[in-house]
């Protein structure tokens, strides 16, 4: 949620900010009228209270005609008074909607765009396997290895849903505990610091396995359940909750209604969690395979961070993807995300992107984004400041691994000429042994 007193005082900057976003900023100067009209019925509600209080002090010390005139006053002033609050329950209800309506304002540096294609590449990292072959792509490799079975998960659940079998599961709990070695580890944290000159605390992340439902109103305090996202959302009617499409989605609100000592701050977790898109808007694309999925498995760096250092914190975010990515031998870049691209509670966002050599193109794999105190105004986060004041807090949320994509990656970017998959090394370990994965068909 968007501060309201930034709003009346930059109506201006709110709605260029929205258009950026390829949302309605009319809706700006709708929410200012009514807010106008909010303020001005408060106002007038505390005056007739003071007013009535007044007079029902004075009435033990009446007698008579001008006690009967001061009572019929103050039953007066009480029917009044019920109907300004009256209006001003319609009003705060139509104050919150509008509020709602209004995404994360970007941040200056953000390149302006309307879509995807408008998205900046930062870096190129790491060369481009030269193979001696004509590559597979992971469905081909999926199925000779026997490690991706769409066909039968689509009898018992349907499309987008895959089982994985054999050394890919135990290869999707080898990146967990891969990532979880090092995030946990504060001497590796300290040594991206360092070197990426970023002035934030090695502090180590807490591992964390959050629920998979969530309430309404939580979700749309995380800003989940804004305009255009619901149809993305597995509703469960019966119980009014959801099932959460990233861990971000129930970390983060796991401190709403808490105040944090800013000595405390940063606070980090890599949580962990079964995610669930029903990928309502991917009609068509990549129907195959399990890149575009219902269910999928994924682990979530998320940061409660002060103010002053939530922009270093973000860039240490990225600095850990692509850290994890370079320990695993998989060529990426780095794209800074456009306005028109990013997601309605970012203030700025950064995706990286593996290198499939499958398929012949960079595809997703990471996503990284600062949603500074939009998320916090929403749901009451806030700090203790050294100063003694409270302020909210601001809060960020990074991919570690969307376990699915990362997988792919590896299978794509680790065949060899005979059909094999050699193991990252910096996985091996976790492997039970393992260190190729042969043909079965």
């Amino acid at each position: 949620m968007i501060d309201i007193k930034f709003i009346r005082e930059h109506a201006g900057e709110a709605k260029e900010g929205m258009r950026k976003k390829n949302a309605d900023a009319s809706v700006i100067d709708r929410l200012l009228d009514v807010d106008g009209k909010r303020r001005a019925t408060i106002e007038r509600i505390n005056e007739k209270q003071a007013e009535r209080n007044t007079i029902s002090a004075s009435i033990p010390n009446l007698s008579g005609s001008e006690k009967d005139a001061q009572l019929k006053a103050s039953t007066a002033l009480k029917d009044t008074l019920k109907a300004d609050e009256d209006e001003l329950h319609a009003l705060e209800s139509e104050f919150q909607s509008l509020m709602y309506r209004i995404p994360n304002i970007p941040l200056p540096d953000i390149p302006v765009g309307k879509s995807n294609a408008e998205n900046r590449v930062v870096r190129e990292v790491l060369p481009k396997r030269d193979f001696s072959f004509k590559p597979k792509d992971y469905i081909e490799l999926g199925d000779t290895l026997d490690l991706i079975d769409t066909e039968r998960a689509s009898k018992v659940s349907g499309s987008r849903f895959g089982y994985l079998k054999h050394e890919a599961p135990l290869l999707e709990f080898a990146l967990v505990q891969f990532a979880f070695s090092r995030l946990l580890n504060e001497g590796w944290i300290a040594n991206i610091i360092q070197e990426r000159n970023l002035n934030v605390s090695p502090k180590a992340f807490i591992p964390l396995v959050p629920p998979v439902l969530i309430r309404p109103e939580v979700y749309r305090g995380m800003g989940r359940l804004d305009p255009g996202q619901e149809e993305e959302r597995y509703h469960l009617e019966k119980d009014d909750l959801y099932l959460v499409g990233s861990g971000e989605h129930t970390t983060g609100p796991m401190h709403m209604d808490e105040t944090f000592l800013e000595e405390h701050l940063p606070h980090r977790h890599i949580a962990f969690s079964t995610c669930f898109r029903r990928e309502a808007g991917s009609y068509g694309k990549d129907t195959r395979g399990i890149l575009r999925v219902h269910q999928f498995d994924k682990l979530e760096m998320f940061v409660f961070s002060n103010q002053e250092t939530s922009g270093h914190e973000h860039e240490l975010l990225v600095a850990i993807q692509e850290e994890l990515m370079k320990e695993l031998g998989i060529p990426y870049r780095v794209v800074f995300i456009c306005t028109g691209d990013m997601g309605w509670p970012d203030a700025k966002q950064y995706d990286v992107e593996a290198w499939m050599p499958g398929q012949n193109e960079f595809r997703e794999t990471h996503s990284a984004s600062n949603t500074t105190d939009f998320q916090s105004r929403r749901l009451n986060m806030k700090y203790r400041n050294k100063k003694g004041s409270k302020d909210f807090i601001h809060t960020l949320n990074a991919t570690a691994f969307a376990i699915g994509r990362m997988l792919i990656a590896i299978l794509e970017n680790y065949q060899e000429e005979d059909g094999s998959v050699k193991i990252p090394d910096v996985l091996v370990s976790h492997m039970h042994g393992i260190t190729h994965i042969s043909p079965r068909k």
